[in-house]
């Protein structure tokens, strides 16, 4: 169901179209079921079509519970001895400022993510739109199912599935893939809440 914020938003900005001179995709992967377990991160920046920066690291959550190991296949010793997200975020938040937006397959999951590891860390949450690269691919390309492997396999993109660094890299690539085309904003931003 869309919010009636969202209505309003897509009314006021329905002309509006998206630029694509630099952003950032931004993928995590979780340890359990809790927004604050981020176990593992990737940031790719993107300017002018080009991919310009990589971040990749692997964080230690606040619980030692690892629900999703059979996924991604990080464990709590892998882990362990790694910077928690708060030790992490200056160089996070470096890559993440004076951008467009940030992309991301299922944005409103990574987009959870990322703020309730801000909250929980006490840090500024981004005032960055998000971008999700699920919508983009149904409205460009009437792409369904459209599971990051599914948007991969239509674009030839090659995918490493549930590696944060390699499903980072195949959002800014789907984004890349449609930056020349003329797209109403309202299709796929998920604004700042």
């Amino acid at each position: 169901m869309i919010s009636n914020s969202y209505r309003i938003i897509k009314k006021r900005r329905k002309k509006k179209e998206v630029s694509f001179s630099r952003f950032a995709a931004i993928d995590f992967e979780t340890a359990d079921y809790g927004r604050d377990s981020a176990c593992a991160v990737s940031v790719i920046v993107a300017e002018n079509g080009k991919i310009i920066n990589k971040f990749y690291s692997l964080i230690r959550p606040p619980r030692r519970d690892f629900i999703f190991t059979n996924i991604h296949g990080i464990t709590w010793d892998d882990v362990a001895n790694k910077p928690s997200f708060h030790e992490l975020w200056p160089q996070m938040r470096q890559m993440l400022s004076d951008i467009d937006f940030i992309a991301a397959h299922n944005a409103s999951f990574d987009r959870s993510v990322l703020y309730t590891c801000c909250r929980n860390a006490r840090l500024m949450i981004p005032q960055t739109d998000f971008i999700c690269t699920v919508k983009l691919a149904r409205y460009v390309w009437n792409i369904f199912p459209t599971k990051l492997p599914d948007v991969c396999r239509y674009l030839d993109i090659p995918l490493k599935h549930h590696d944060a660094l390699s499903d980072t890299l195949a959002c800014a690539k789907i984004v890349l893939a449609v930056k020349n085309e003329t797209i109403p904003v309202c299709v796929f931003l998920e604004r700042n809440r």
